[in-house]
């Protein structure tokens, strides 16, 4: 009776967590399909389905350039992060040298500091620099600021795969980085999936670092151009920013369906074998 009980709830609570996650996708899913803009008025089941909020995305505003530039920054995020996340944690992880405790230590405390804090800095580096309006050039804070947090977990990843396999690659002539590119990467596909995948999403919904660097219209990334259409008094297109925040979720989705085996492997592994 009492294993049937602890069932019983288990199941429950996994119903209700479910409920809160579903509900909200599909009141806003349906609410992109309601007619007129306000969502005070939109009802959970519309009487009258229509596709016109997503076509008014891509005439009445730039919605195009804002989801081609947040798919720009986080491509190059994703790959240019990646590089330098495994190269830093394969050096830390591989080599010894003077310093590396040291180094080790300041990248996990650069780690507990928000990139937000020096926006200061960084505003005024990307205005000397001539970096301002330019959204391809955010990745540099990115691909800079994935670096602490990320180098640690996949340093404990690669603290597991066994040092002698890089030995001896080494014993029959192959270059460090002939033996990176070609034996610890392909070691390491769940951990630089889940890098990859991490990386790419970071910059997907990020408001305040465009917000603030980022100013004319067509440059604008999705988060700071949708905020837009319902952030003034005037602005009270709620069913089109329904429309357009459906459209942000689908490339994600995709990655978390096709990935999500690497996804687990590589959290799960980097965090046991740290």
């Amino acid at each position: 009776m009492k294993n049937k009980i602890g069932w019983l709830l288990v199941h429950l609570e996994l119903i209700l967590v479910a409920l809160f996650v579903i509900l909200p996708i599909i009141w806003i899913v349906m609410s992109s399909l309601n007619t007129g803009n306000g969502l005070a008025s939109a009802s959970f089941i519309p009487k009258d389905l229509t596709i016109e909020h997503y076509k008014r995305l891509f005439t009445d505003s730039n919605y195009g350039n804002w989801f081609f530039n947040s798919f720009l920054i986080a491509a190059l995020n994703a790959v240019i992060s990646v590089m330098l996340i495994m190269l830093t944690a394969w050096v830390m992880s591989r080599f010894r040298f003077k310093g590396r405790k040291a180094g080790l230590m300041s990248i996990l405390l650069l780690s507990m500091f928000p990139t937000f804090l020096s926006m200061t800095a960084i505003y005024t580096l990307f205005w000397n620099f001539g970096l301002l309006n330019k959204p391809a050039a955010l990745v540099l804070i990115y691909a800079a600021g994935a670096i602490p947090y990320n180098v640690w977990l996949v340093k404990g990843y690669l603290d597991g795969i066994p040092q002698e396999i890089d030995e001896a690659a080494y014993i029959d002539g192959s270059s460090y980085l002939t033996t990176f590119a070609k034996i610890v990467l392909p070691l390491s596909r769940p951990i630089v999936t889940y890098c990859a995948v991490s990386q790419f999403m970071m910059p997907w919904m990020d408001y305040i670092l465009p917000n603030m660097l980022l100013s004319s219209d067509e440059n604008r990334t999705i988060a700071v151009g949708l905020y837009n259409m319902i952030s003034g008094k005037e602005n009270s297109n709620f069913t089109m920013f329904a429309a357009g925040a459906v459209l942000i979720a689908v490339p994600i989705t995709i990655l978390f369906l096709f990935f999500q085996k690497y996804l687990v492997q590589g959290i799960a592994a980097g965090a046991n074998k740290g």
